[in-house]
C-alpha cells in the first residue's frame, strides 16, 4: 500500500469473525468517506482486524456503522480511534499491514 496516510486518524477494529468483518468494513466505507488500509486475519482464530483512515468525524461516523452492522454477525473483540497517530504509532502500523 503505497498511500500516504500522515495526519489521517485511524479507527481500528477486531471481530472474531473474518465475514463479519468484511461486512462491517463494507457498510463502514459506505457510511463515511473512509479509506481501508488493512484487513489482517488472526491467525490463530477465525476473526480479524480492520484499520480504516480519514478525518476524525469520518472515522467516527465509519466506526459507529461498522460496529452497529457487526454487533448481530461477531463479537467485537475490540475497537479505537486514534485522532492524531504519532510517527512511531504510523511505523508499527505500517509494520502490521499484510503480515
Amino acid at each position: 500500500m503505497a498511500e500516504n496516510y500522515e495526519g489521517m486518524a485511524i479507527g481500528i477494529f477486531e471481530l472474531d469473525n473474518l465475514v463479519a468483518c468484511y461486512v462491517a468494513l463494507d457498510a463502514a466505507s459506505k457510511a463515511a468517506n473512509v479509506k481501508i488500509q488493512g484487513v489482517e486475519r488472526n491467525r490463530l482464530k477465525s476473526g480479524a482486524c480492520v484499520k480504516m483512515r480519514g478525518t476524525v468525524s469520518d472515522v467516527n461516523a465509519a466506526m459507529e456503522v461498522a460496529l452497529r452492522t457487526a454487533e448481530p454477525l461477531a463479537q467485537v473483540v475490540h475497537h479505537t480511534v486514534i485522532a492524531s497517530p504519532t510517527a512511531d504509532t504510523e511505523t508499527a502500523i505500517k509494520m502490521t499491514i499484510n503480515k
